[in-house]
């Protein structure tokens, strides 16, 4: 007779296996009714599909290629990514900037990427427990994924996500990535606003950001700008307004403005709200806002062109791979010599 630990985790067990099998079948789904759900609004269902989205095994391509089919469409929405240095308060801002746009009238999709681990793929996962009001209201969705080992702190899927959100209706969709750094800019690639927030006080007035993030970055917000960090604050927006001033002109042709926020007071916050708007109508006018959503398509194309190319050949080890590897972990061979002749392999399925 089994003891009660046993059955305990003889159930665990069943339960992670239904699990499992539900996910390979797509939750009971098939495309046209996930996608036709996710048009009405069913947030379960818009989970769902970017749960979909997020494979990465060859056998769920052509179900994700059909969900995509039948969720596009003309975007109206307003895409605007976060990005900045740990302890700026990325989250903590959101939140409020979301709330205040719900009372406007938008609906609110967070798309919030966590660190992960690289050794276990765990994420921390914790950005719906710290915005905790804004994923409780009806009229907003917030969505933490893993960033894995994606470069740019970013899932994978991010882009396909942003088109499911839109797809059930979400008019505001926010983007927070991991951190900041050289890799940090794919956002950029998948956002109309890319925002770089940083903090007063934290060391050097221009705090080690990579030059090409900054170059990049539509908007500089110095946020936590209250009480005894105003002064450091201003120092710092003083400092990196002066940094601005000598790069070069974005390509949008707009100069990239300073900010100081505060998510506690709400200082700032209006400010903040009105400026991206005044870029949005501007870039409409001069056509760049049509220009930048068309670049980021074909810039898709090839980001999923190299990372379907990859997750093919590392689902498909045929004993090449296999020698290959051993080469490389006994010195025999290079990395990029073992690469290169697994590329030109005539065969690359097992």
């Amino acid at each position: 007779m089994s003891s009660p630990a046993s059955r305990d985790h003889q159930a665990k067990e069943r339960a992670r296996a239904a699990a499992k099998s539900l996910i390979k079948e797509g939750g009971g789904w098939d495309a046209v009714r996930l996608a036709t759900a996710v048009k009405q609004g069913q947030r379960d269902a818009l989970a769902q599909a970017i749960t979909w989205v997020e494979s990465t095994l060859p056998e769920h391509q052509q179900r994700i290629e059909a969900l995509l089919n039948e969720t596009s469409g003309e975007s109206k929405s307003l895409r605007i990514g976060f990005t900045g240095i740990p302890g700026a308060g990325k989250s903590t801002l959101i939140e409020r900037f979301g709330l205040e746009a719900l009372k406007r009238g938008h609906k609110v999709a967070v798309l919030a990427i966590d660190p992960s681990s690289q050794r276990t793929k765990g994420s921390l996962l914790g950005d719906k427990t710290r915005m905790l009001d804004l994923s409780k209201h009806p009229d907003a969705f917030v969505r933490p994924s893993a960033a894995s080992s994606t470069l740019g702190g970013v899932a994978r899927s991010t882009s396909e996500a942003i088109q499911l959100c839109e797809a059930a209706g979400y008019d505001l969709i926010l983007v927070e990535t991991v951190g900041v750094g050289q890799s940090e800019v794919a956002v950029r690639s998948m956002v109309d606003v890319f925002v770089l927030m940083l903090i007063g006080g934290a060391g050097d007035d221009v705090q080690g950001i990579k030059r090409g993030v900054v170059e990049m970055a539509d908007l500089v917000v110095v946020h936590k700008a209250e009480s005894n960090n105003l002064k450091g604050c201003r120092s710092t927006a003083n400092a990196y307004r002066q940094a601005l001033h000598v790069l070069p002109t974005p390509p949008s042709g707009t100069s990239t403005e300073v900010l100081l926020v505060s998510s506690m007071t709400g200082e700032g916050h209006p400010d903040l709200w009105e400026h991206i708007l005044r870029l949005q109508g501007t870039w409409k006018t001069s056509g760049w806002w049509k220009a930048q959503r068309t670049t980021q398509q074909t810039e898709a194309m090839h980001r999923h062109a190299r990372q379907l190319l990859i997750e093919s050949h590392m689902h498909h080890k045929s004993e090449l791979w296999q020698a290959l590897e051993d080469e490389v972990r006994t010195g025999g061979a290079s990395p990029f010599a073992s690469a290169r002749r697994w590329i030109q392999s005539p065969s690359r399925e097992g």
